[in-house]
């Protein structure tokens, strides 16, 4: 098939290059020229994972083509993919302006019939707005059927999520586009779940929302369990081993972050507002998020005593390992705070430190992590990373002015740490 996407941002980049791999021709369209003339010689504008070789091949094959025009990029589609962003407003509400600019652009150029399809996570009723300004913009010789076919990927495994998905969410009202879209689908190995253009909308945000709520459940029982000296890392296995629950994104930390979580919180709250529900867990469940970020950075002020000159490490700076998306991130505001209180602020990341640099003013962004522990008088772990479970936390001690750990993902055993000779202060287990 012949598939043009809109947008060359996280979305629109790793489903161009897939379908691209699976022999079909793709056009991306995009508005900056910078990036554009990268992407032409294979270079993502991000970190993925595997990304950077699929593009390449793709390019290379003349399977995968990047533009700015969309009178090139639209007419021989047979599918259109728009996967702009959808960044929140201040009230919550997701801003469709990217979404609807799009929309007049492909409506100028459509031509035979085409399958508009939203892949970007829109409120109820996008699609139905679409539809009506597309119709009002597009040749009367123009055919085309609206759907929405949201995305599932997680940063750091995108491409592996793309290619064997749970699930393939198609909505539409058109049986016509069910199929086209069907079709495309088959070499994804997932169930097809085919439902209407208003409950495909509403899937994405109620699974963002609800992986959202199982993480703030884990941070709001790590708070009990830093009351009562229970450990929330065993309370967490024993109520996941329960089938009906599972260990899944039941996990305590200094709070979610990314491109996904927050807005699609937010924004379910301002649907559910506006359509006269006042969502009451969900407003709880980003207040839990703000409160586990507050109580991590309380936790070290209280334990550090005075902050002012202290030479505090931060390994970690991305929202989540195996990406450099700074979006949302809790090392944000950890950084901030630490900072407004006079500390010093030493940093690594194996990835987002390029990304970081341009949100975080007077730190100091070490080479490696044994680097960035040299004379720390607390090293905090913001972020995930496999390289920092296997760190040698002897050396580590050696470098440290003062051996206190602060762990914000419970990645270390806090029996072995402590024999070690570090204080150690984990989420939950006092």
């Amino acid at each position: 098939m012949t598939i043009t996407v809109i947008g060359h941002g996280y979305v629109g980049l790793i489903t161009a290059s897939v379908f691209a791999d699976f022999g079909n021709t793709v056009h991306v369209v995009g508005h900056t020229p910078e990036k554009i003339e990268k992407l032409k010689k294979g270079i993502p504008p991000f970190y993925e994972p595997g990304l950077e070789d699929l593009l390449k091949r793709n390019v290379e094959a003349g399977r995968l083509k990047f533009t700015l025009s969309y009178k090139d990029a639209v007419p021989p589609a047979e599918i259109i993919f728009i996967t702009v962003g959808t960044p929140p407003k201040k009230t919550g509400e997701a801003d469709l302006s990217h979404v609807f600019a799009a929309s007049e652009e492909i409506g100028k150029y459509l031509d035979g019939y085409t399958v508009v399809t939203i892949k970007s996570t829109v409120p109820l009723g996008t699609n139905r707005e679409v539809s009506k300004l597309l119709n009002k913009i597009k040749s009367p010789k123009a055919i085309f059927d609206s759907a929405s076919c949201p995305e599932f990927l997680r940063e750091g495994s995108a491409i592996s999520d793309t290619l064997y998905p749970d699930r393939v969410v198609i909505g539409s009202d058109a049986p016509k586009a069910v199929a086209r879209l069907v079709e495309l689908h088959k070499p994804i190995d997932g169930q097809t779940v085919i439902t209407s253009i208003q409950t495909a909308e509403l899937i994405k945000y109620a699974s963002n929302s609800l992986l959202s709520t199982k993480i703030s459940f884990a941070n709001a029982m790590a708070f009990i369990c830093d009351k009562t000296g229970a450990d929330i890392e065993q309370v967490l296995t024993g109520v996941g081993l329960d089938k009906r629950i599972g260990r899944s994104f039941l996990y305590p930390g200094v709070g979610y972050g990314g491109s996904c979580f927050p807005k699609d919180v937010k924004a379910l709250i301002s649907q559910a507002k506006i359509l006269g529900y006042d969502f009451k867990l969900l407003k709880s469940v980003d207040e839990i998020n703000q409160e586990a970020k507050v109580n991590f950075f309380h936790k070290i002020k209280s334990t550090l005593k005075n902050l002012k000159g202290k030479n505090i490490t931060i390994l970690g700076l991305a929202f989540k390992p195996n990406t450099d998306d700074m979006r949302e991130a809790p090392s944000v505001y950890i950084i901030s705070q630490l900072q407004k209180h006079g500390a010093k602020v030493k940093a690594y990341d194996p990835i987002a430190v390029e990304n970081a640099s341009k949100l975080l003013k007077d730190v100091h962004y070490a080479p490696n992590s044994y680097d960035a522990a040299r004379d720390a008088d607390a090293l905090v772990i913001i972020t995930e990373w496999n390289e920092f479970k296997v760190l040698d936390l002897s050396k580590i001690k050696k470098l440290m002015r003062n051996p206190v750990i602060f762990d914000g993902r419970n990645i270390y055993e806090p029996e072995k740490v402590k024999k070690l000779g570090f204080t150690y202060k984990g989420v939950g287990r006092s």
